[in-house]
């Protein structure tokens, strides 16, 4: 692969995807596997593809992505985010089409921490009158 390349960082939850766009003919590779291997559940394949053919630039690209932490479903979204960052940082001009179909903003929900004196993060023990 050539040397020239658009770099994104996406995040959801705990995951973070490292991506790179090289121009190509459309291989999305993540951690050195192909994405359809990597994500097998359609839906999952699905959002990977979303920005992709939202710019209506399928094919065009060659992505090599290193995902690491969370989940696959935070990954994929991770990979997502980070694929719509790489596109916008080759043209900026994606960017309205980008940003109203809310693929530029970091969904900021995380898992909320325990709580001392409670058994997880709302959940409180069971309360005995007498």
């Amino acid at each position: 692969m050539s040397q020239d390349f658009n770099y994104g960082t996406g995040k959801r939850k705990n995951a973070v995807a490292r991506t790179r766009l090289y121009p190509g003919t459309g291989v999305i590779t993540v951690n050195g596997r192909a994405y359809e291997d990597y994500f097998p559940r359609k839906t999952l394949q699905m959002i990977v593809q979303q920005p992709l053919k939202l710019t209506k630039n399928v094919g065009k690209f060659d992505i090599k992505v290193t995902a690491d932490g969370g989940g696959v479903a935070g990954q994929a979204q991770a990979v997502r985010h980070g694929i719509s960052r790489a596109l916008l940082a080759m043209d900026p001009e994606l960017r309205t089409l980008l940003k109203r179909a809310g693929l530029l903003t970091r969904d900021a929900r995380k898992k909320e921490r325990k709580k001392p004196g409670q058994p997880g993060a709302r959940a409180k023990f069971q309360y005995s009158k007498r």
